[in-house]
């Protein structure tokens, strides 16, 4: 399976690589720096994707939801909207942006526009997105992987004064994000792409014991630590199962899954407290599902041509 995913954990590793060799690490300049628009990074000859140009529409399986398409207002440009994700119950949507998906993602933390933005629902529609800041002015990092917990954003990070990719979470107050610190989890766990229901963390991972090469996973919170991870089971195949989502009430675990060689959203329901059979509801080039107040799903779609990715997308299936 190749996942076609502007920023991944191991996509991270690379760029920081890139960072220590190129000596770019270590910035004296602390004044704080004016960020560009995201616009004005697309490059010229970006070309912008329209459901009437598409090759590999995303095809619906399900009679739940009206057919996807892309969400309404200035989220989407001719640059790439990856990993969409809504908190509970509020009106506000965080996604990865990045202006052009030629460049290497080793060189994408220097043009001062890659990283992850929110946009706040307005009506019918959704704001002009906004830069999430991570990080101290003058100062290099890429954050990515994205998930809320409350009033604490968990992010995956490459960034100076560490070796490798970490997890780091930050604390909103005051509106603004503060007091951003590592949080890595043990490293036995092997934690990639998560999500927090309640005292449960499911998260996508290789480690061993898995069924395929990415397993989902759930760890549970007791006693002031995460406790060994348990294969979540039957939604796990030979094929790749990963970017997990689990509705509030606990009752849909949502993922992505490779189907007829491109990315595809499952979700499985709980029936007494055991998952059932994943369905398929999304396929072609679709997945990282999440779930707005009104359960209308959300998710990023890659536009390919002749086996190339042109752009990507955040698109929303309206539940009937």
């Amino acid at each position: 399976m190749k996942q076609h995913h502007a920023i991944t954990i191991v996509s991270l590793g690379i760029c920081f690589l890139f960072l220590f060799v190129s000596g770019c690490v270590q910035n004296t300049d602390h004044t704080p720096p004016t960020l560009p628009t995201r616009e004005s990074k697309i490059p010229t000859d970006a070309i912008k994707m329209t459901p009437d140009s598409d090759v590999y529409p995303p095809l619906l399986y399900s009679s739940d939801y009206e057919q996807p398409v892309p969400v309404s207002g200035p989220v989407n440009t001719a640059g790439a909207e990856d990993s969409p994700f809504i908190p509970d119950d509020s009106n506000e949507l965080y996604f990865f942006f990045t202006p052009d998906v030629r460049v290497p993602v080793q060189e994408q933390i220097l043009d001062n526009v890659t990283g992850i933005y929110v946009s706040y629902r307005q009506n019918s529609t959704w704001s002009s997105p906004e830069r999430v800041v991570l990080q101290e002015p003058g100062k290099l990092s890429l954050d990515g992987c994205l998930c809320m917990k409350e009033n604490v954003l968990w992010f995956c990070s490459v960034r100076e004064g560490y070796d490798g990719v970490h997890w780091f979470n930050a604390t909103y107050k005051n509106n603004e994000w503060t007091e951003w610190k590592n949080a890595d989890f043990a490293v036995e766990y092997e934690v990639g792409e998560l999500h927090f229901i309640g005292d449960d963390m499911y998260f996508h991972s290789s480690r061993n014991g898995s069924v395929g090469q990415l397993d989902i996973w759930v760890s549970h919170y007791r006693d002031g630590a995460w406790q060994k991870p348990e294969n979540v089971g039957i939604v796990n195949t030979l094929d790749n199962e990963g970017y997990p989502y689990v509705t509030p009430d606990g009752s849909e675990l949502w993922f992505t899954r490779t189907y007829l060689g491109t990315p595809a959203i499952y979700r499985s329901r709980s029936v007494d407290g055991v998952w059932q059979t994943p369905e398929l509801i999304v396929s072609q080039f679709a997945g990282e599902p999440t779930l707005d107040s009104e359960g209308n799903l959300y998710f990023v779609h890659h536009f390919y041509t002749n086996g190339t990715m042109i752009e990507a997308d955040i698109y929303v299936a309206y539940r009937k």
